[in-house]
């Protein structure tokens, strides 16, 4: 009978583990998948109600995005700087500040490299020009977040309206440093000096898959491992799931907060770096790609983890690339894949709220 009892009893409480690891498996493809899928149906009825064929549609945008060779370089290579941006807002969210000004510190610091590269590239060495831009592309978008984090560090002020703000500032500022300051002259469109394509980031092997790639995923899994395995990591996490507990284990808030920013917001300017760097070698007035606020709903449904915002990144590139030659194809506008994120967002929300509200339940 002690036999039996012995025997089973590892057997029960490591089945008893595999149950609770199925059901927390079951849970997050629900609230992460399910959204996208039921996104991706009412998406569709938008596009028959507009007269296009759904079918079509999401057929040229896998056609494109990820079946056809170049499309998945391009592919490939939109991912660089919507990785290091994850990787920036993956910081921020995890210690419970909402830096919602990257896209201002993303151009910024695209400015900051795209006028210092040219500059640079006739007398120091190429491989020297390119960290010093990513160096000042970082800096910049570290201290475009001063004054945003000064505020919520040491007056509690809410981050989500400072960063807006300096955003749209950050958008204006950057136009007229194109415009005036950095504008070349040899040309008729404004636009900063370009950096010719011999001297921008290398490509991996032989296809025109800019190694920007390779920083935006070595700093999404390195920011994930930080977060998860360091003690600094742990701070962040704690500082961001209870402000007050915090405080009481001694630990230095508004200096956390701080760094959080610098760390968030130099991530976002590196982004800015390699787009330039990597793929347009020169900043035009009025460009804007607005990568940040698309990355948002990315990492939501990523859950804020590295690894899974890889994937989550990667099927928006996808869906990026070849919507826009569906929208040539069809006539659809090229921003409806914006539409479509804004579904998954939604519906990201009432999964949530739901889930929320169920296990609330329960446990009552």
């Amino acid at each position: 009978m002690s036999v039996e009892t012995a025997d089973t009893a590892p057997r029960g409480a490591d089945g008893g583990r595999r149950g609770e690891r199925s059901a927390a498996l079951t849970r997050i493809l629900l609230l992460s998948v399910a959204p996208i899928l039921a996104a991706l149906v009412i998406a569709g009825g938008i596009l028959l109600a507009l007269g296009v064929d759904p079918l079509a549609y999401y057929g040229f945008v896998l056609e494109r995005g990820l079946f056809n060779g170049l499309g998945l370089q391009q592919t490939l290579t939109r991912m660089a700087p919507l990785l290091l941006l994850a990787a920036s807002l993956i910081v921020a969210f995890r210690a419970g500040i909402w830096n919602l000004g990257i896209d201002g510190q993303f151009l910024l610091a695209a400015v900051a490299a795209g006028a210092l590269a040219p500059a640079l590239i006739g007398s120091l060495p190429g491989w020297l020009t390119l960290v010093l831009c990513f160096v000042a592309a970082a800096a910049v978008g570290a201290l475009w977040s001063v004054v945003p984090a000064l505020l919520r560090a040491y007056q509690g002020v809410n981050e989500i309206i400072t960063t807006l703000m300096m955003t749209f500032l950050g958008v204006s500022f950057a136009n007229v440093l194109v415009k005036l300051l950095f504008l070349d002259p040899g040309t008729t469109v404004p636009q900063t000096r370009t950096l010719p394509v011999a001297d921008r980031l290398p490509r991996l092997l032989d296809t025109t898959v800019s190694s920007g790639l390779l920083i935006g995923l070595v700093a999404v899994i390195a920011v994930h491992l930080m977060m998860t395995k360091t003690a600094f990591g742990l701070k962040l996490r704690v500082v961001g799931a209870n402000p007050r507990a915090a405080v009481h284990a001694g630990l230095p808030v508004a200096k956390l907060t701080v760094a959080v920013f610098a760390i968030s917001a130099a991530l976002a300017g590196l982004a800015g770096a390699v787009e330039i760097l990597g793929v347009h070698g020169n900043v035009r007035a009025d460009w804007n790609p607005a990568y940040g606020l698309a990355v948002v709903p990315l990492v939501f449904l990523a859950r804020l983890n590295g690894f899974a915002a890889i994937a989550y990144v990667f099927a928006f590139s996808v869906l990026s690339i070849g919507g826009e030659s569906a929208a040539r194809r069809l006539g659809v506008p090229h921003f409806f894949t914006l539409v479509l994120m804004a579904i998954i967002l939604i519906l990201l929300a009432v999964v949530e709220y739901v889930d929320h509200k169920r296990r609330a339940a329960g446990k009552a």
